[in-house]
């Protein structure tokens, strides 16, 4: 017979994966489409209840990597159990709201990351160096991949000698090759756990012979065809009206990257209950995920609105080329995390964009002090969240009592 205190606790863990996945829904979902607004190519209202839906897609989809990483890779010699889940989304959240009150952004990952490090220490589990060394080199990288992807773009969409026909039309055709590869849960595969939209059509078609590991002629096929296909119809709005036709783009940009926000996103707030809920529980992964998409869903539609006014008038600044310039790494190192079990920051990845394309007019555009400060809150974060994460879980325990620890 189950204790009635564990179903409390377990109620009460699940009300904070909710409260966590709301936060994030509402803070970290917010970037994609605060271009297409300040670009006047979506009103507020609009951009917010299209965002509640794609990354809610998205965490159903793509979050199940995310979601394994936080609820069992961040500690050794001990599985996370709800009182540690308890306590490490509650340090987190409480983080996020800060930031959300500050008006700095702080990075969802790296408060998830440290209160579910600190919590697992208290429980009396090992540091799992390995994750943290990999964790570490990715999100070292962050700045200067998405900074350097955003400087190249910048500076491939503001050259005299290509006209904007060919130079949108041909990064849509980048990212449209990239869309077929990004995995899917909902997608069939053979060998993974989620397959493409490319080794899908590849294998009704026959495949073919393998050209390296696993990535046969049909795949290379397919994702050529689509990456044409997103150039042309990209090109053939751009011919209409350039305006029109890279506002449509970046729309359709923000989507994406929207989607992919979802997948990286949910496993901060669903990783800590893995463990409750696959072994303990016997639910399907499935059945996390959905969770935390309802607290992404609700969170979008309830309190990004606000969020989005405040940042779209930032990146109306910047200008519809820029704003694509900042998006397109979001999406590829988004997609690249998911792919890892890498668990990451859209924020950090956003104002690192921002900086490279800045960069390509010849100024960053960010003030300096913002960018100080803000580097400063996530090093705080990162550190103070394990402290905050470990002595949170300990009151937890004396409280509710060693049993149910």
């Amino acid at each position: 017979m189950v204790a009635p205190s564990f179903v409390v606790l377990v109620a009460v863990a699940v009300l904070t994966c909710l409260f966590m996945a709301w936060v994030l829904g509402a803070n970290s979902n917010s970037p994609p489409f605060a271009p297409a607004i300040g670009a006047n190519a979506i009103s507020t209202m609009r951009a917010a209840f299209v965002i509640g839906i794609l990354a809610a897609a998205g965490a159903i989809m793509q979050g199940g990597s995310i979601s394994e990483t936080v609820g069992s890779d961040l500690i050794d010699g001990v599985t996370i159990s709800p009182l540690a889940a308890t306590a490490g989304l509650l340090t987190a959240a409480g983080f996020m709201a800060i930031g959300i009150y500050t008006r700095y952004p702080i990075p969802a990952a790296f408060a998830t990351t440290g209160a579910m490090v600190g919590a697992g220490l208290a429980l009396g589990g090992d540091p799992a160096v390995d994750t943290y060394r990999r964790l570490g080199t990715f999100w070292l990288l962050v700045p200067f991949m998405s900074g350097g992807l955003a400087y190249a773009t910048a500076v491939t969409l503001r050259r005299d000698d290509i006209p904007e026909s060919v130079g949108v039309p041909l990064l849509a055709g980048v990212v449209g090759a990239i869309v077929a590869n990004v995995r899917l849960g909902v997608i069939p595969d053979p060998v993974a756990d989620q397959g493409t939209i490319a080794r899908f059509v590849s294998r009704q078609l026959g495949g073919g012979p393998t050209l390296v590991a696993d990535v046969d002629i049909g795949v290379v096929l397919v994702t050529v065809a689509v990456g044409v296909l997103a150039a042309y119809r990209v090109r053939q709005k751009v011919l209409g009206s350039v305006d029109e036709g890279i506002r449509s783009f970046l729309l359709v940009l923000g989507g994406i990257v929207a989607f992919s926000s979802g997948g990286s996103q949910v496993g901060l707030a669903t990783g800590p209950l893995e463990h409750l809920f696959r072994i303990e529980l016997g639910l399907p992964g499935i059945t996390l995920l959905a969770i935390g998409a309802t607290g992404i869903l609700a969170g979008a539609w309830m309190a990004a609105p606000r969020l989005l006014q405040a940042t779209s008038r930032e990146y109306a600044q910047l200008g519809v080329r820029r704003s694509i310039a900042a998006l397109v790494p979001g999406f590829v190192i988004a997609q690249l995390a998911i792919a890892l079990g890498i668990p990451i920051s859209l924020n950090n990845i956003i104002l690192s964009g921002v900086i490279g394309g800045g960069l390509a007019a010849g100024s960053a555009g960010v003030s300096r002090r913002k960018v100080a400060v803000t580097i400063t809150f996530w090093l705080l974060t990162l550190l103070s969240s394990i402290a905050v994460g470990f002595g949170l879980y300990r009151l937890f325990e004396i409280g509710f009592g060693g049993s149910l620890a």
